[in-house]
């Protein structure tokens, strides 16, 4: 459904890209030559909430946040890609460098919930399918243990009229997508912005969530 919805503005929008890209080069060598030397507490969160492109931007936009990375998890083939990850069962996930002083995993789970759709088993939007569904993936017990406390507490809290259906499993191997993926909505602002609207994401969140939605999160 992705590819089906940016065919439409694909050619007009490879120039821009290669412009943006070039843009967002120059301003990361900047920022570069006056980097903070700031000790941080980095640590990892595996989230699947749909297509990994708008899961990146939500929580890059998070304080505290270090870096994402999109990527396969939760399946049983080794060296999974775009086009194959579906038949070895991965979802589309991804990993979140966050330093632990700035923003809590707790924080983030709260920000997660509210950037998707929990009640739907099916995928994320209009895309559908196992890739696609949602999941936290915990790299410990206390992450683990965290989710669950938060899905409890969203359950009890009544805040959602359907039942949740986000799994919290183990975080399984982690698998980075291809480089085209990455920073998706940075490289191809245009067609990450039409995809997003078109496919209804923020439509979906906002009918469910309400004035929470993308609680914590400051931007696309």
């Amino acid at each position: 459904m992705r590819e089906q919805i940016l065919k439409p503005i694909v050619l007009a929008a490879m120039l821009i890209g290669v412009i943006a890209t070039l843009s967002l080069t120059v301003r990361a060598a900047d920022s570069d030559s006056g980097s903070d030397s700031t000790p941080v507490s980095e640590s990892i969160a595996i989230f699947a909430g749909g297509c990994f492109w708008c899961v990146e931007s939500d929580f890059d936009a998070v304080p505290g946040v270090i870096e994402t990375v999109s990527g396969y998890s939760g399946g049983t083939t080794k060296k999974p890609t775009y086009k194959n990850h579906h038949a070895g069962m991965h979802r589309e996930v991804v990993q979140i460098t966050f330093d632990a002083s700035k923003v809590s995993y707790e924080q983030l789970l709260h920000t997660f919930w509210r950037s998707v759709d929990p009640t739907d088993d099916g995928g994320q939007f209009c895309d559908r399918g196992h890739s696609y569904t949602t999941a936290i993936y915990a790299v410990d017990q206390a992450q683990a243990e965290a989710a669950e406390q938060s899905k409890s507490q969203l359950i009890e809290s009544g805040a959602l009229r359907q039942d949740i259906v986000t799994p919290i499993e183990p975080a399984a191997e982690f698998w980075p997508a291809e480089d085209y993926h990455q920073n998706y909505y940075q490289k191809n602002p245009i067609r990450y912005k039409y995809y997003r609207n078109a496919c209804g994401r923020d439509k979906r969140v906002n009918k469910v969530w309400g004035a929470e939605a993308r609680a914590g999160i400051e931007a696309h």
